[in-house]
């Protein structure tokens, strides 16, 4: 049963009660009101660029717009452009519509290629999405173990600032401990001062997505998609405070109950928690990247 039908009748108190969530956090992060001055057909095209980004996250501007006039938008590149740069979307694949850092800001080198990860908290990873609501829109950033999968840390915001970021990763710490590798892209978010001194205050070793490399950070994309089609496409939340309480539900499910393949069908929470049947290995391969299937045990 979604959270749309009959949500508005109960009290955000309660709400946060079955959800097991603490009202403070809610309202904390309620306090900035979700944008609504996007035009009808703006959001109408946002939700279409983001269900086919979601499926092809390599797509940029021009197919973007070719998908669109298919699917019967009259739509120039300009305004696509703006769509998904709002969006914070860009096509993974190499050439100009590549994800950009801060030009004043420190671009880290990726550690990972070729590195087996063998146990908990040897690397996390973080990203943001992009998450369309009835009324308005959502970023969502989260961290996650590479070797279980499980999601350490989640944040909403209704803008892409550093600060709900930084607060996601000091969250994890606080409740995890710290890994000894930390991977994200080189949004300007990751690679602002605020949150890498956060990494560098804990002595974690910074790696960054190189540029066009698709499955750099393959495990994160992995998880917006399934949070995507397993959770907000199937519910359509109409705002923040049922995204949030059904993203506190849909995590918790992800961690503790829901089976992964590439995990023995195991649950991440298990995993993380045993130390056994996890693992991840990126390597290079005809000058391409690909995800090499972790041991089990």
């Amino acid at each position: 049963m979604g959270w749309v039908d009959g949500a508005d009748e109960l009290p955000l108190s309660r709400q946060c009660e079955l959800a097991e969530v603490p009202r403070a956090t809610v309202y904390r992060r309620l306090a900035a009101k979700v944008p609504e001055d996007a035009g009808a057909e703006d959001l109408l095209l946002c939700r279409l660029i983001d269900e086919e980004y979601t499926n092809r996250p390599f797509y940029g501007s021009r197919r973007m717009v070719v998908f669109l006039r298919a699917a019967g938008r009259v739509v120039n590149r300009k305004r696509v452009q703006r769509l998904m740069r709002s969006m914070g979307l860009a096509g993974m694949a190499p050439g100009p519509n590549t994800s950009k850092a801060h030009p004043r800001h420190k671009v880290y080198p990726y550690l990972l290629r070729g590195v087996p990860v063998t146990r908990p908290n040897q690397v996390w990873s973080t990203d943001i999405t992009y998450l369309r609501l009835a009324r308005g829109f959502a970023y969502l950033v989260a961290v996650i173990d590479w070797y279980s999968r499980k999601v350490l840390s989640w944040r909403l915001s209704n803008s892409m600032d550093a600060s709900f970021c930084v607060d996601c990763l000091e969250d994890a710490l606080r409740e995890h401990g710290r890994p000894e590798v930390f991977n994200s892209d080189q949004g300007s978010q990751f690679t602002s001062a605020a949150f890498t001194d956060v990494l560098k205050r804990e002595g974690v070793a910074i790696s960054m997505d190189g540029r066009g490399r698709a499955l750099d950070n393959i495990f994160v994309e992995r998880l917006w998609r399934n949070v995507k089609h397993e959770d907000v496409y199937l519910k359509g939340y109409a705002n923040m405070a049922e995204l949030m309480v059904g993203l506190a539900q849909y995590f918790a499910f992800y961690n503790a109950e829901r089976p992964h393949q590439s995990l023995g069908y195991k649950t991440p929470a298990s995993v993380y928690r045993s130390g056994i049947g996890g693992g991840a290995l990126i390597v290079d391969k005809y000058g391409s990247a690909e995800v090499a299937a972790p041991e089990t045990a």
